[in-house]
């Protein structure tokens, strides 16, 4: 699968996870290529944390569940409708999850590349996050951004230390399948945009 491939057949995954776990090999390769990723000032401020108890996944499952309702309950009665069978765990079923984190203060106080834009060093983790993703992809595996938790449950519940930001929680394992159309548009909670709705030329707003 060459990297066009893998961008177009990429997905995140909810219901597809065959409930089998990840490969030692395949793991070890899939965090290498996240490794790989370019960051600011070559800090590398990732950190992987890797999560196969049953026990913690069983516990994230159920918090994430309790927060899926809360926000179902925040929405007008057509959008609880649309959102209703939209899945957004994965987090027992895909027997793996990877907490990616990021570590401002690697790298020291002199950054080269993060002096005048400070976000820099967060995008470069999400880099590494996209890295991975094609990797998972190409390996024929299934990745899903799990999004419905409070940040000081998670922290607790793996032990993060302070200065270290929690930026996702990755479900990652086997799948039976990818789904040729992403589950927000086969649900209907929106649509994709074209290309030519987001291009501009020379300066924003000219087509």
């Amino acid at each position: 699968m060459d990297v066009y491939e893998a961008i177009a057949a990429r997905r995140d995954v909810r219901n597809e996870f065959t409930g089998n776990v990840v490969t030692d090999e395949q793991l070890r390769r899939i965090l290498a290529a996240a490794h790989a990723a370019p960051s600011v000032g070559n800090t590398q401020p990732w950190n992987f944390v890797i999560v196969q108890d049953r026990d913690v996944l069983r516990r994230f499952a159920d918090h994430v569940a309790q927060r899926r309702e809360k926000f179902a309950e925040s929405l007008p009665a057509d959008r609880a409708d649309t959102f209703k069978p939209i899945n957004v765990q994965g987090i027992e079923s895909s027997g793996t999850g990877v907490v990616v984190t990021y570590d401002r203060a690697r790298g020291g106080r002199h950054i080269l590349g993060r002096h005048t834009i400070d976000e820099t060093g967060r995008l470069s983790v999400g880099l590494a996050i996209q890295n991975l993703w094609l990797a998972a992809t190409a390996e024929g595996l299934g990745v899903g951004w799990v999004s419905f938790y409070t940040e000081p449950f998670l922290r607790e519940l793996i032990n993060i230390p302070d200065g270290i930001e929690v930026v996702a929680w990755l479900c990652l394992g086997p799948v039976s399948e990818l789904q040729s159309v992403p589950d927000l548009e086969r649900f209907g909670w929106r649509d994709r945009r074209s290309l030519d709705d987001v291009v501009h030329r020379e300066s924003f707003g000219a087509r």
